[in-house]
Order: C-alpha cells, then sequence, then structure tokens
C-alpha cells in the first residue's frame, strides 16, 4: 500500500472529539519524519469520509486546512476536540 493510502486510513480512524499531528499520522502510516508529507495529503483532501481537519500541529495549533483555518477550528470545537 502507497503511503497516501496509508495516510487517509490513519486519519479516517481518527474518532470524532479527538486530535493526532501530523507526525502521528505518519509515524503510524509507516514514514517517522514525514510530517509535511502527511501536510500536503491533507491539503489536497476532499473526500468528506477523510476527516483531515482532526490533523494538527505538534504545538497544538490548528495548522492549515483547505477549507480555512478558521472552519478548521470551529468544527473541532464542535466536535469537542478544542476550546
Amino acid at each position: 500500500m502507497e503511503f497516501k493510502s496509508k495516510v487517509l486510513d490513519v486519519v479516517r480512524n481518527i474518532p470524532k472529539g479527538q486530535t493526532m499531528t501530523y507526525g502521528e499520522v505518519a509515524a503510524l502510516a509507516g514514514s517517522d519524519g514525514a510530517a509535511r508529507a502527511v501536510g500536503n495529503i491533507m491539503k489536497q483532501n476532499y473526500d468528506p469520509t477523510v476527516p483531515c481537519h482532526r490533523v494538527v500541529r505538534s504545538d497544538g495549533t490548528a495548522g492549515g486546512y483547505n477549507r480555512g483555518e478558521q472552519n478548521k477550528i470551529s468544527i473541532l470545537q464542535s466536535e469537542g476536540a478544542i476550546k
């Protein structure tokens, strides 16, 4: 399975109300240190079954989102993942 598919599978399994960092997703997909690659994959994701808004920066901030960072924050707040 290619890295992109592994990343998408990991992100699909992040439960509502929880987040993972780009680095954590990369590690679970089998490529420690590939956080930037995860970010690039998430930036291109428009599949509603892949909750890419649940992937955040290692410092806990929301980070980018292809539908707008403020929208990402709003969704995470509505899910109870951040205050």
